[in-house]
């Protein structure tokens, strides 16, 4: 008998590379990013600002800036490259395959459009519902969502709901068509402690309810260690280490995983504790960044460390790290 065949991620990027045509010079956001995703799975993405974790997002959703321009890599989904894929394409599968929560809610939505509307949109749009079953479908939207009197909240406005609410709202706008993937950008930014509880116990429990896969970007790794599945750690456009949450998190093998993790409130006993980052992220308009773009913040660094290409270690077989002077 035939060993059974393991299943295929329903993600994987491969080598990713993406730079920005700017007046002021290229600027290399993500060189040779690759990781896997499966069905069912939470991801969380974390690094300091400017990192490349929203950019990575966007590249693959095919939603980045004009001057963005992919050199390098793939990122298959359902059997199909969301890099190559057209314009077309791309409209068919966002929305309805992958959907996306981006940064704060009370601009992503529509102003001046009712919010019952606006999921509308999205389900005559890639759900093919018409008619008197669009009002039924949007409040059913609302109720997942857990959004208090669904039918009297179909007809408001953003501006006439809190935060917390707006957030439901784009996770109803984001779920309407019981995507494959979701891509939630800083989904608890601006909100209070116990609504950024509300809404990742929403979006963990609905997920679960789906079998959906989820990318969650973050700089909260409090956040990251209770929700998600395994953790990637990016710096300067690099993804310089990945693995299980409890192990990256506990156990840390790169040195700026080290330094990201003591400079969080969550994990040191007093402020006075918090070991900050020294430096800053390099210049990525920078012709001769080096291999490893954290070597000049780095404690580690040694002249082996500019040696290139910088290889990755699996410290197990699920725990990776790019590093020449992994700790």
């Amino acid at each position: 008998m035939n060993a059974p065949v393991a299943s295929l991620p329903l993600l994987h990027v491969a080598d990713l590379s993406l730079e920005f045509r700017t007046r002021s010079g290229t600027v290399f956001a993500l060189e040779n990013i690759a990781f896997s995703l499966n069905k069912g799975e939470m991801l969380g993405i974390v690094g300091e600002s400017g990192s490349g974790k929203s950019v990575l997002a966007y590249s693959m959703l095919g939603i980045s800036d004009g001057a963005a321009r992919v050199t390098a890599g793939t990122a298959m989904f359902g059997g199909a490259d969301l890099l190559k894929a057209s314009e077309h394409e791309l409209r068919e599968i966002r929305g309805r395959e992958v959907s996306m929560i981006f940064q704060s809610p009370r601009t992503a939505l529509n102003p001046i459009r009712k919010v019952g509307h606006q999921i509308e949109d999205v389900l005559k749009r890639h759900a093919a519902v018409r008619g008197v079953d669009l009002r039924e479908r949007a409040i059913d939207c609302l109720k997942r969502v857990r959004i208090p009197d669904p039918a009297r909240r179909y007809d408001a406005y953003p501006f006439e709901l809190s935060g917390g609410m707006c957030q439901r709202i784009l996770i109803a706008l984001a779920l309407a068509c019981q995507p494959s993937l979701l891509i939630a950008d800083e989904p608890t930014t601006g909100l209070d402690v116990t609504t950024q509880a509300a809404i990742m116990e929403l979006l963990s429990s609905l997920a679960a309810e789906q079998n959906m896969a989820s990318i969650l970007i973050t700089h909260d790794l409090a956040l990251a260690a209770q929700y998600c599945d395994r953790i990637a750690v990016m710096h300067a456009g690099h993804l310089i280490e990945c693995g299980p949450a409890e192990e990256v998190l506990n156990a840390p093998h790169h040195p700026y995983t080290r330094r990201l993790i003591a400079s969080t409130p969550h994990t040191a006993p007093s402020i006075a504790a918090m070991s900050p980052i020294p430096g800053n992220l390099p210049d990525l308009r920078r012709s001769d960044l080096p291999p490893c773009r954290y070597a000049g913040r780095c404690e580690r660094f040694e002249a082996a460390c500019n040696a290139a290409p910088l290889p990755e270690f699996a410290i197990t077989p699920h725990h990776t790290v790019r590093c020449w002077n992994a700790e």
